[in-house]
């Protein structure tokens, strides 16, 4: 069985693993798992638009998949959770960069709306799944 490896992205994975006790993804051989990524910066920062807080949480979720030795293309599984309902324009910039961060594959996806999320300002968060191959 291979072991665990914890993976603590530099900046705002630091900061979580410092104050919350948290790494922000966990590789076992060639699988990949994160934690649930907001749409922040490295001062834990959020957008105010929808579009740019997803579009910097897929951003974020790359940096974790990076430093774990993986890219958007070994993503098989996606979970998105959301406050405040599906309103048009969250699907359609989840769709524009599912097809930006992996056009060659679909990954299934799981959404949830949920009442809150871990920062009073967020709005989405976003994990994944990846195998590395």
């Amino acid at each position: 069985m291979d072991k665990p490896e914890f993976i603590v992205t530099p900046g705002f994975g630091e900061r979580f693993r410092q104050t919350l006790h948290f790494s922000t993804a966990v590789k076992i051989g060639n699988r990949v798992e994160t934690s649930g990524q907001g749409g922040w910066n490295d001062d834990l920062q959020i957008p105010e638009t929808i579009e740019d807080e997803i579009a910097a949480a897929f951003g974020n979720i790359e940096r974790i998949l990076a430093a774990a030795g993986a890219t958007w293309a070994h993503v098989i599984h996606v979970n998105t959770y959301h406050v405040g309902g599906f309103p048009p324009v969250v699907n359609e910039t989840i769709v524009k960069l599912y097809r930006q961060y992996m056009p060659n594959h679909a990954p299934v996806w799981t959404q949830l709306g949920v009442e809150a999320l871990g920062l009073p300002a967020m709005h989405f968060e976003i994990r994944v799944t990846a195998i590395i191959h």
